[in-house]
């Protein structure tokens, strides 16, 4: 924060100091004009900055749901191959691992979503899926198949534990540090700006302003709005698990 303060201090400090240089040089003339070169600079200037604060705002959620909308894809994929790699198991071992994969993805649409819509996860999931990896890891072979069968679902489990990370990863994730803060302040001085640069707008001369104010508003809350991968507009939603259990209950027959 102290780095940020000196930065602009400095920024600052180069304006007054270049003022004060032609100023005792003669140099240049009197710019008191809303409309002059000083005023059409800045406002340009601040312009240019939120649209670009804007544009990171936005940008940043979106590609972080994307991502997320993959990943829950992996990982409700790497149970689907895990339930169909159950099937090669010895003795009654296939139903009880089909029976952990269901629980736990019926987990992950019905408790733990709505969890991480408030941006953590629910241990509980992680203690199920720990739970289904020790259960496999216990299973006794036989035989060459049988081990490559539970070799397998092992693999299959791991990339579903993989993916649940990066979900919780997915979940935590925010936009940089003041990203809000500067779109906020970066807006409101684009609205301003006219009056600050001695400009007093009246009759119709308000109507565009009033206008892009409203929009830069809604532009700014949607930023916050979206600034959460599993809440608000752009939120990802549990599709992909609810399709895996369609896939379960297609492979098991319906059970």
């Amino acid at each position: 924060m102290v780095a940020y303060a000196l930065a602009i201090a400095a920024a600052v400090g180069v304006v007054a100091l270049t003022a004060l240089v032609y100023r005792m040089t003669g140099r240049g003339e009197d710019d008191r004009q809303p409309d002059g070169p000083s005023a059409g600079h800045a406002g340009a200037m601040l312009s240019a900055l939120f649209l670009l604060v804007f544009a990171i705002a936005v940008i940043v959620p979106w590609t972080t749901a994307d991502a997320a909308r993959q990943n829950a894809q992996a990982e409700s994929q790497a149970a689907v191959d895990a339930y169909w790699a159950a099937a090669a198991l010895p003795g009654t071992a296939p139903g009880l691992v089909r029976a952990g994969l269901r629980d736990y993805v019926t987990f992950v649409v019905g408790d733990e979503w709505p969890a991480m819509e408030q941006g953590r996860m629910h241990p509980v999931g992680t203690e199920r899926l720990d739970a289904l990896r020790a259960r496999v890891a216990a299973i006794a072979t036989d035989d060459d198949d049988a081990k490559d069968a539970k070799d397998a679902v092992l693999d299959h489990v791991a990339a579903v534990s993989a993916a649940r990370s990066q979900r919780a990863a997915d979940a935590a994730a925010t936009p940089p540090p003041g990203l809000l803060l500067l779109t906020i302040l970066t807006g409101i001085v684009v609205i301003v700006f006219p009056f600050l640069a001695g400009a007093r707008p009246r009759g119709m001369a308000l109507a565009p302003l009033v206008a892009m104010a409203a929009l830069l508003g809604f532009g700014t809350y949607l930023t916050w709005d979206i600034s959460h991968v599993f809440a608000g507009p752009l939120a990802v939603g549990p599709d992909a698990f609810k399709a895996a259990l369609q896939e379960f209950a297609r492979i098991g027959g319906g059970v």
